[in-house]
């Protein structure tokens, strides 16, 4: 499978729609969380029809990018009866999405146990999430790219490192890797001193499988680090983007934001100051791709040259 390549986006969220104007921006892409827009499953529609109107105008400006984070891709499910696959999979025939990405945690039809629920890095479940994750990227007809997410805990009966586990799902299942950079820096953090290494993650993980990177925010609280996108971008996190750019060739690099009032240190920002955290990261994210791949190279660049 191929994909674009795109350049500088958003992630869409809708707890920031009201007061971030994403529409106004020249993005190269927005990310869209089909958790956010699809339908209730006890119902017959796809799409929640209150995101109708706000998702066509989207649509008009922008490619999108689906992402799916309650899908129960990995969970213990029927796959057929997943989110995944009743609600995600036709809203990325319906946007023509390039890729879609989902996360690697476990999850099911309750939502309560996602976020923080690592995959158990074991043989087994190499074996079972590949085939799940083969099966999922047929259905979707586009690439589907696995995030790696950030964790408290490993699960118990893991059996070897994250990033040897994910490079074995890949190479089984045919599927991409969604390289979350803050993910990894929060995983660093929370598990260096027990061995975890970012130098040994991204030598390990196929860089030539990453179709999309996230950036984002985070922050200590009471002795751990927590990925709550809910500050500007860290400097280290803009020095692991240099040099996974200098190495790999994804299709987008895209921000995440979680809240309105962002914090810098330890200040809160009003919403207009929150926005022009926003746009400044933005723009530091273009400048990164730039160096890496010319300044022609985005979809807004290439657009004005045509």
């Amino acid at each position: 499978m191929t994909f674009p390549r795109l350049g500088v986006g958003l992630q869409f969220n809708p707890a920031l729609i009201g007061w971030f104007p994403f529409l106004d921006q020249r993005l190269d892409a927005l990310e869209v969380l089909f958790d956010s827009v699809m339908a209730p499953l006890d119902g017959p529609g796809v799409m929640s029809p209150g995101m109708t109107d706000v998702m066509r105008e989207a649509a008009a400006r922008f490619p999108i990018i689906g992402h799916s984070n309650y899908g129960g891709d990995f969970g213990f499910d029927d796959l057929m009866r997943t989110p995944a696959v009743r609600r995600h999979v036709p809203l990325a025939k319906k946007f023509n999405v390039p890729w879609v990405a989902d996360h690697c945690f476990y999850s099911d039809a309750s939502w309560c146990d996602v976020w923080s629920s690592p995959l158990q890095f074991s043989r087994a479940e190499v074996t079972r999430v590949a085939a799940r994750a083969r099966a999922l990227q047929d259905l979707y007809g586009v690439p589907l790219a696995h995030e790696n997410a950030a964790y408290y805990r490993t699960c118990p009966g893991s059996e070897m490192p994250e990033e040897e586990f994910l490079a074995r799902v890949l190479e089984l299942s045919g599927t991409y890797l969604h390289l979350d950079l803050h993910n990894v820096y929060a995983n660093a953090q929370n598990h260096g001193a027990s061995g975890y290494s970012i130098a040994r993650f991204l030598d390990t993980i196929p860089l030539d499988r990453v179709i999309c990177i996230h950036m984002a925010g985070g922050r200590w609280i009471d002795d751990q680090y927590h990925d709550l996108h809910d500050t500007q971008v860290s400097e280290a996190v803009w020095d692991l983007l240099d040099d996974v750019l200098s190495r790999a060739r994804p299709g987008a690099v895209i921000l995440e934001y979680e809240a309105e009032a962002l914090r810098s240190g330890g200040e809160t920002l009003d919403t207009e100051r929150t926005i022009d955290l926003i746009l400044a990261d933005l723009e530091r994210g273009r400048a990164a791709w730039d160096r890496a791949y010319g300044a022609k190279s985005r979809r807004t660049t290439t657009l004005e040259v045509a």
